[in-house]
């Protein structure tokens, strides 16, 4: 039986796509088959495998009800109890909130009366097997083994549906469960009530990562409702609402000769009325929202076609770009209006307002990679940053649910801003950016203070001073671009120069940037470059001194110099990815994973590392390691991820670099050159333009660039502007197993 099941739902999902312009003609590639969305969800990926559409406002998705740091998504490939099925998810990330508005189908009457403690104590959780169980891009079905209940469900942009079928004749009932919390999340305040014979509404509110989270839902039945219970912290209510801080329902229906039940859901940051207002009112057209959803999909993968005979790689490649495009989620309602921490109700006028902004990840690679897939998107996302800006005045660091959580270092909502600008996306405001962006780094909290006046951050006054340092000093350096671009000279000057602060932290004897005293001299010791101390009494964010003394990305030419010359320089990075991965202390950062050498490919500080060869004189290194990289860092299983997904930065620096590119500094808009895996990769730009990289005779030994032309021209530069892509063209690569030392070696460091 569980074999026939899976092979119904395998035929289902096949089907034929109109693909986009771009792909070869008279071809029809239907992407999402290249796509297993339970990649990353093992190990310490931490993504879902539930249904949604690009940039979706809705993440449905199976829960666990672990909670525990590898059930972050609410999902872990590791488990096979199934507790329900959330409207709202995260992608990868390293801390649990969300799983909102817990639906369960289930096929037997349950008493809710009683709070659960954990999952354990839940009456209505069922098994389930992987044998039964699919995701592809945009939908997800699972076989609940207790009730024998099979559960469906995809999505559009704002309105969840859900399809389940009962077995013949069996009692079909749905729990609601709005009290029941995993990971950091707790309910703080809910409500459920039965507005008619199909259709229920209600909210909650809870305090978490966000610590001021409020969701309003709308859900309606396919069915009438003919009966139900409902529940108040465990108190039965005599009316059709229910209220309090923990509100539960179970729902009953007849099954007038039909298996199945349908459900669509919608919810709102601002209110139960534009909840409804969010609910699609096509009806229940399950199989049509599937289909058009994965055209959705098809039509999002497509913006980059890889050709190679190797299925895996083709595996590994659109599973990134499609986890390269789950994160910002849409916040805004369909009629503009999102809700800001502080309570204010705000309108996105004229564009969509997003949420779940990673910062500290993303900016590196994710959002590089939307200026050439999604450039619609960015501005909308600035205009998002600009507008949670104006709540406290200071940009946004790490937003969820419209909620500022100050999770990691740096301000990097900057680079974001300044990387579109010069990258040419407008649609913006330029001026309030900048004023958004100087206001952030000349107030005072998170550090500045102690930056602004000693012109670094000594590690007597604060925990993680090394990072906090070397990241001001780059969104010093990014906010000295826009002044530059807008004309203000004497500001460019001003963050210019205090963008040098990396220079008072780097160590010339041991050739680590370490934490220094506020008397200016004073190293921090003992000193240990292998130490590692999770988020406290620590000179390093989620890491030592190997995997954070590499990070000046705007200006490597005098970071080299620091170290005396290229020779110097070249031979440390060497020694980083060869020397031994032990990781000392009693607290070591479960953070650092992926290791190769003391490189830790798991997490993001370390995703530039392997470019500032090409910097340096020494491009088939860079060529070299990141072929490593690419082979040994991600698979097609589900721990195909060496880390924390981190809402897209863990795919995106796959997506960008095996068909040969990485934003080194995002905000110079150029591109380093590494080591592309594919045949032939074609980037679909606006404008009916494309962009072209061909790798002849790439293969697994072929990694190195012999030589290389663009549009006919001999090229031998180890990067590429951004300016140059959107123009079109192609960029042909020789590649061989050997490397050839005299490409892209234009000029060198002088010694």
């Amino acid at each position: 039986m569980k074999p026939l099941i899976k092979l119904f739902f395998l035929v289902v999902f096949l089907f034929s796509c109109k693909d986009k312009k771009a792909l070869v003609k008279g071809t029809k590639t239907t992407l999402i088959t290249k796509v297993n969305p339970f990649i990353g969800t093992g190990g310490h990926g931490h993504t879902y495998p539930g249904a949604t559409i690009p940039f979706g406002m809705l993440q449905v998705s199976p829960v666990n009800g672990i909670s525990d740091w590898d059930w972050c998504s609410g999902y872990h490939y590791s488990d096979s109890i199934a507790i329900g099925f959330s409207h709202l998810s995260l992608s990868g990330t390293g801390i649990g909130d969300l799983a909102d508005i817990l639906f369960m189908p289930i096929n037997r009457e349950v008493d809710l009366s009683i709070t659960p403690k954990s999952r354990d104590s839940l009456c209505y959780k069922s098994k389930y097997n992987h044998e039964n169980e699919i995701a592809t891009p945009g939908y997800y079905q699972v076989f609940l083994e207790d009730p024998k209940i099979n559960v469906e469900i995809t999505t559009s942009k704002r309105t969840a549906y859900h399809k389940y079928t009962f077995k013949k004749d069996e009692k079909q009932s749905v729990v609601i469960n709005l009290g029941f919390a995993i990971n950091w999340d707790k309910a703080t305040k809910s409500a459920i009530t039965i507005e008619d014979e199909q259709t229920i509404s209600g909210y909650r509110f809870s305090e978490g990562w966000a610590k001021n989270q409020k969701v309003f839902f709308v859900a309606k039945f396919s069915k009438p409702i003919s009966n139900s219970k409902l529940y108040a912290d465990g108190i039965l209510s005599n009316s059709n609402i229910s209220e309090g801080i923990k509100t539960a329902s179970q729902l009953f229906f007849e099954t007038n000769n039909d298996e199945k039940l349908l459900v669509k859901v919608a919810v709102s940051s601002v209110s139960v009325a534009n909840a409804k207002d969010n609910l699609e009112t096509n009806g229940f057209n399950f199989d049509v929202v599937k289909k058009e959803t994965e055209g959705i999909w098809n039509s999002a993968l497509a913006n980059i076609v890889v050709e190679t005979p190797v299925d895996s790689l083709k595996t590994i490649f659109y599973t990134a770009l499609y986890h390269s495009q789950l994160a910002p989620v849409t916040f805004s309602d369909k009629n503009g209006q999102f809700r800001k921490e502080n309570d204010s109700i705000i309108k996105a006028d004229n564009y969509t307002a997003y949420s779940t902004l990673s910062l500290w990840d993303t900016f590196r690679a994710e959002h590089p990679l939307l200026t050439l897939i999604a450039p619609n998107k960015v501005t909308d996302i600035v205009k998002s940053m600009l507008a949670y800006y104006e709540t406290k005045k200071i940009l946004p660091v790490w937003t969820l649910y419209g909620n500022e959580t100050n999770t990691m270092t740096g301000y990097h909502s900057i680079p974001v801003i300044v990387e579109a600008y010069v990258k040419g996306i407008r649609g913006f405001d330029a001026e309030k950016a900048y004023e958004a962006m100087k206001t952030t780094m000349m107030q005072d909290e998170r550090g500045l203070v102690h930056y602004k006046k000693h012109g670094y951050i000594p590690y007597n006054l604060q925990d993680e001073s090394v990072t906090i340092t070397l990241e001001y000093a780059y969104n010093d350096w990014c906010v000295a671009q826009m002044a530059k671009a807008l004309g203000k000279n004497e500001d460019y000057n001003f963050f210019l120069e205090r963008s040098k602060a990396y220079q008072h932290l780097f160590d010339k004897e041991t050739g680590f940037m370490r934490g220094k005293s506020d008397d200016g001299v004073s190293w921090n010791k003992p000193f240990d470059p292998k130490h590692s101390n999770h988020r406290e009494h620590t000179d390093y964010t989620e890491g030592n001194a190997w995997q954070h003394s590499w990070f000046v990305p705007h200006n490597v030419e005098n970071f080299i110099k620091l170290h005396g010359n290229y020779e110097i320089f070249t031979s440390r990075l060497e020694q980083l990815f060869r020397e031994n991965s032990e990781i000392t202390g009693d607290n070591v950062s479960v953070d650092i994973s992926g290791l190769i050498g003391q490189y830790a490919h798991g997490n993001e500080p370390s995703h530039h590392i392997a470019y500032l060869f090409n910097k340096a004189g020494k491009p088939w290194r860079t060529q070299y390691w990141v072929k490593h990289i690419l082979d040994t860092q991600y698979n097609t299983t589900p721990n195909g991820l060496s880390g924390n997904e981190d809402c897209g930065q863990m795919s995106a620096w796959y997506v960008l670099s095996s068909i040969g590119l990485y934003p080194l500094n995002p905000a110079l808009a150029e591109y380093e050159i590494g080591s592309p895996i594919f045949e032939k990769t074609t980037i679909n730009l606006p404008k009916d333009k494309t962009f072209s990289i061909i790798a002849e005779g790439v293969s697994s030994k072929n990694i190195y660039i012999q030589s290389a032309t663009l549009n006919g021209a001999i090229f031998n530069e180890t990067s590429i502007s951004h300016k140059k892509i959107l123009d079109g063209g192609t960029l042909h690569f020789i590649m061989g197993a050997v490397p050839n030392k005299s490409w892209g070696i234009t000029k060198l460091i002088k010694e």
